[in-house]
């Protein structure tokens, strides 16, 4: 299994805090059944300055220890990236990065609102042969009174990815249910981890697939595993697959 949005790298923003965690987040995700996971701090100029650079150093390091503990995961380097009207400029300048080098960015909205610019930024990033992943659009307030927002984006372009924990009911039931309808109406591409720890914010993504596996079926869950891999190794997403 593939994880495409996990903060499991340590002493970059709100998710591990060091390196003994990550190591703790790199078994549990393992007893997941994770083989392969993107770590995607923030990238949030101002409060979380993880440029690319040091996002791939403090990748290759947690290789290094998990191969050294025998921890069959692998971790590949990606940003969770706040969308701003500087995105591009930071872009140009090499400090956001895809994930793992790919044509897919992970771009996170704000939590109550979707900025004026975003069909714009949208459109100005396939410009330059970048495909934008909305994370987590299930939790944006503005999506949740309107989810034609949301398919406005898609139609632009760009794809969405919901948490695992918003599908298991960990963030509410208003959540899990619209989760569920974003599912059932194809407007979701992609079921990811967003794990910050081995607490509260955890894995859960392989009750997220049995869920998903309950009410839509094998083929949707296994379309939903192609898709992430198809991210890790820059392939062509499926779009639709309901």
């Amino acid at each position: 299994m593939i994880d495409i949005h996990s903060h499991i790298l340590p002493e970059l923003d709100d998710g591990a805090g060091n390196i003994k965690e990550s190591v703790e987040m790199a078994r549990k995700a393992v007893e997941q059944g994770i083989t392969d996971i993107i770590a995607t701090p923030h990238y949030y100029k101002g409060k979380y300055d993880n440029d690319k650079e040091k996002v791939e150093r403090k990748t290759w390091q947690l290789n290094r220890v998990l191969d050294e503990l025998d921890i069959p995961l692998k971790v590949w380097p990606g940003q969770e990236i706040r969308i701003s009207d500087e995105l591009l400029e930071d872009y140009d300048n090499n400090s956001v990065m895809a994930l793992n080098g790919s044509q897919y960015m992970l771009l996170e909205l704000p939590s109550n609102h979707v900025p004026r610019y975003t069909e714009r930024l949208i459109y100005d990033l396939q410009m330059k042969r970048i495909t934008p992943i909305i994370a987590h659009p299930e939790r944006n307030l503005e999506i949740i009174r309107n989810p034609h927002l949301l398919e406005e984006l898609i139609w632009k372009g760009a794809y969405s990815q919901l948490t695992a924990g918003s599908i298991t009911g960990k963030f509410g039931w208003r959540t899990r249910r619209f989760s569920k309808y974003l599912i059932h109406s194809g407007l979701t591409h992609f079921i990811a981890s967003d794990a910050h720890n081995v607490g509260n914010r955890g894995f859960q993504i392989r009750e997220a697939y049995k869920l998903v596996e309950k009410n839509m079926g094998q083929a949707v869950v296994n379309a939903f595993h192609v898709n992430a891999e198809n991210v890790l190794y820059g392939m062509k997403v499926k779009e639709s697959f309901l």
